[in-house]
């Protein structure tokens, strides 16, 4: 967490050299109430952080030290490769899980709410998510990957995908074949029908050419960006909990179990009470 914190000035930095870049081309992606409420979400994503990190490595550390089959070496590089590989695995079933799923998006979604993409957009980010999404990762701690390394390559993860939050790179051959890319992600973050709920890969996006979510960025299609009804607003607490609000009006007006069980675990879209959330790509 505390790396993040330094890594703050290198995305302020940054964020200013797209921004000039993007005036110098003609291309300005930027909107100041816009990146505002990006930031915002990032400072109340690293202020939850101070207090879910005891949860989210605890629970990592617990099952680790009672379950782990065969504890491996922390100082092997072949460690360090696996660990990472099964990381952005399991990132992207997380991630995954975070658009198919209700319960999942109502954390997720906070990230998708910018009708803008950038590299301000890369920090708006949960400040619930870590709630659920340790789950996702506990075969890492029974495989024996240790903590240490644990957090390092889930950082190093989510570090590689700031720079990929922008308009202003373009294709890059064989690399969008291999690679979550600046042309991948931004199908991610399209809500055009063809780009809605693909490529969630994190590093890597051969997972989503593996599991059928891959589709490419077409150059007479261009990204439309946000959420299909666009959240209007840029108040810090509706960013961060309007999709919670709508979870629970769902369950309270649930009439059975199965409608509780398909509020929470179904597709956030297609809720049988008929509220029907915001689906982003």
């Amino acid at each position: 967490m505390n790396a993040i914190v330094y890594a703050i000035p290198v995305f302020l930095a940054l964020m200013a050299v797209e921004f000039v870049v993007g005036l110098a081309l003609g291309r300005n992606v930027y909107r100041l109430n816009d990146a505002i409420g990006s930031l915002t979400a990032g400072i109340l994503s690293q202020i939850s952080g101070v207090f879910t990190l005891a949860l989210r490595v605890g629970i990592y550390v617990l099952v680790y030290d009672r379950f782990a089959l065969v504890p491996l070496p922390a100082d092997d590089w072949r460690v360090w490769l696996f660990a990472l590989v099964a990381y952005d695995f399991l990132y992207y079933w997380n991630h995954r899980v975070g658009h198919e799923c209700g319960l999942f998006w109502a954390a997720h979604v906070v990230h998708h709410q910018s009708e803008n993409f950038n590299l301000s957009t890369a920090l708006r980010q949960t400040s619930s998510g870590a709630l659920l999404s340790w789950i996702f990762y506990m075969p890492m701690a029974i495989a024996g990957v240790p903590p240490a390394v644990f957090i390092a390559v889930g950082l190093i993860d989510l570090l590689y995908q700031f720079w990929i939050h922008t308009e202003l790179i373009g294709k890059l051959g064989w690399f969008d074949r291999v690679f979550a890319s600046p042309s991948n992600h931004r199908v991610h973050h399209g809500v055009n029908d063809r780009y809605l709920d693909k490529n969630y890969g994190g590093i890597l996006i051969l997972w989503d050419r593996l599991f059928g979510t891959f589709v490419e960025e077409r150059d007479d299609l261009p990204c439309r960006y946000g959420l299909v009804t666009p959240l209007s607003t840029n108040n810090p607490v509706k960013i961060a909990f309007h999709e919670w609000l709508k979870l629970v009006r769902d369950l309270s007006t649930a009439r059975s179990w199965c409608s509780v069980v398909a509020c929470l675990l179904g597709p956030p879209a297609t809720r049988p009470l008929g509220h029907g959330a915001e689906l982003s790509s």
